[in-house]
């Protein structure tokens, strides 16, 4: 059974991700609205291109996910990302949604990150 874990992990993040992706590519502008006024102010392009271009990374983030391909960066990436996401959108509706899925990054950052590079997660993982 625990070797189950981490594929179902890796994969119900992966649908989540390009599932959200597609949502945003289509709507970008009304997933810039969840936007706290200043994050939106700091923007150097129009809010509806900002939203697709996190559209678009969502979708080739869960994509690649889905095809376990380069598990780790992309969960470091979709922790960051969904940091980023929580700083700049606050408390919500979506929050509790975003809290879950940057858990589950985390998680799965911890469990495929390769141990050689950093004393820390050998210690994390004993």
């Amino acid at each position: 059974m625990k070797k189950l874990a981490l594929p179902v992990l890796r994969i119900g993040l992966g649908v989540t991700f390009l599932w959200i992706g597609i949502l945003v590519f289509k709507d970008p502008e009304g997933w810039g609205a969840y936007l706290q006024p200043w994050a939106a102010d700091l923007l150097p392009i129009d809010i509806g291109a900002t939203m697709t271009v996190a559209g678009v990374f969502d979708i080739v983030l869960g994509i690649l996910m889905i095809l376990n391909l380069f598990v780790w960066p992309l969960a470091f990436l979709g922790a960051f990302h969904l940091l980023v996401v929580l700083i700049v959108t606050g408390i919500n509706a979506i929050t509790v949604r975003d809290i879950g899925l940057l858990a589950g990054c985390l998680s799965l950052l911890f469990e495929t990150w390769p141990s050689k590079h950093f004393l820390l997660f050998k210690v994390l993982k004993k």
